[in-house]
């Protein structure tokens, strides 16, 4: 039953099947590259579409539920390392990209609630969100799934702790500090019709901003997956390499894109030979640290606290790397 799913309802196997048919009766052979590409290419786009308005729809309807003002009440009432579990936890049910939470980040932190707490909720925004979880499910099994998943939110639980430990209060812009966190306006009471109204307005929204990295991801991903060949990716992100994990965090880093623009590139690279924890380094690096994001941060905490950030996401993210190529054998 659990192969169904992933397979025939998350993976929509029969979809990929039914595109090869119709390029086949077109008069494309999808064993040639440039079939394959096409195909791959026409498969993914459309899966990742269907899954991704549906997920956009349900996160934010259940978004809806959480807003700004009510979410800073949910968080004041915990402390210590409580209150970073239920901040990174919170993350999961917020915007999809980096950019989009940082402006959440900074309303957190200029209303008063602890520094570790808030820059959990920045790492777990873009890296752990429900639907990637639903994602990773339909490509690498609901393994591989859960267990990104709970380590990019020990990532975000740890690095807000030491961020907290740390004292780094006198790092974040005065702007920032300074701001008048008294007004606390309660959200209105929605309707269950505001709510759809609501999450379809999400599901425009977020679409509009994130297919273009998806056609970009899946672009790359059909590329890699039918004209490179697999001795250069297992060279570069195999096991022959055992600085692969540090190369494949830092190339993510400088790049922009969320979590649904980079697993189609996953996706090829491990039908390649790049090990599990290599690949899933990269995914972690581009939609937690993408450049974009950390202009936009730099504007609210001075050089010192971002770089502290920067280091704890790349040690985080190239331990969870090694660690799950050390077991592979587990998820795969």
């Amino acid at each position: 039953m659990g192969k169904l799913i992933q397979d025939q309802i998350l993976g929509m196997k029969w979809l990929n099947a039914l595109i090869g048919k119709g390029l086949s009766a077109l008069g494309l052979d999808t064993a040639t590259r440039w079939g394959g590409s096409v195909q791959f290419f026409l498969y993914d786009v459309i899966k990742i579409t269907i899954l991704l308005c549906l997920l956009i729809f349900i996160i934010s309807y259940i978004q809806s539920f959480f807003p700004p003002e009510r979410s800073k009440r949910i968080l004041g009432r915990f402390h210590g390392i409580g209150a970073n579990i239920i901040g990174a936890l919170l993350g999961t049910v917020t915007p999809f990209c980096s950019c989009s939470s940082i402006p959440i980040f900074m309303g957190f932190t200029s209303a008063g609630l602890p520094l570790g707490v808030t820059f959990s909720f920045l790492i777990s925004s873009p890296m752990v969100d429900l639907g990637s979880l639903v994602l990773l499910m339909s490509i690498f099994g609901i393994k591989i799934a859960i267990a990104y998943v709970v380590l990019g939110l020990v990532i975000a639980v740890l690095g807000g702790t030491l961020i907290e430990k740390l004292h780094m209060e006198g790092y974040v812009e005065d702007f920032i500090r300074n701001a008048n966190s008294s007004v606390n306006i309660e959200a209105p009471d929605l309707t269950v019709k505001d709510r759809v109204i609501y999450a379809k307005d999400q599901v425009v929204s977020t679409f509009k901003k994130v297919f273009p990295y998806i056609l970009i991801g899946v672009g790359v991903g059909a590329v890699i997956h039918n004209w490179i060949p697999e001795s250069w990716v297992e060279a570069v992100l195999g096991s022959r390499n055992p600085f692969g994990v540090v190369l494949a965090t830092l190339v993510g880093v400088p790049m922009y894109a969320d979590i649904f623009g980079t697993i189609p590139v996953a996706e090829a690279l491990l039908t390649k030979g790049a090990l599990l924890g290599t690949i899933l380094s990269f995914m972690m690096a581009v939609t937690t640290l993408s450049l974009p994001s950390l202009i936009m941060l730099r504007k609210a905490i001075k050089p010192r606290l971002l770089s502290t950030f920067i280091a704890i996401c790349i040690v985080g993210i190239i331990l969870v790397g090694y660690g799950f190529n050390a077991f592979q054998y587990i998820f795969i």
